[in-house]
């Protein structure tokens, strides 16, 4: 008998629960490898992925220049 390959787009749960995302998925969705996503039901028979926003470094930086920079030296020696 001969094996029929499943469509591209489809994946496996492993008995571990993992599954691997075909490559044309990701690169629809604009994911890339060791980038984190967040897996959430969207009702019966549906989960939804993610990417996971780090919340800090979209605020990282925010204030440079904001302060003159012997301004901040200062505020620290004060927590001293």
């Amino acid at each position: 008998m001969i094996e029929v390959k499943s469509p591209k787009r489809s994946a496996k749960i492993s008995s571990k629960h993992q599954v691997t995302i075909p490559i044309d998925a990701m690169r629809d969705a604009g994911l890339q490898a060791g980038e984190r996503v967040v897996a959430r039901a969207d009702g019966l028979r549906r989960v939804v992925l993610e990417r996971q926003v780090d919340v800090l470094n979209c605020f990282f930086g925010i204030l440079t220049g904001a302060f003159p920079q012997d301004q901040l030296g200062e505020f620290r020696n004060e927590w001293d």
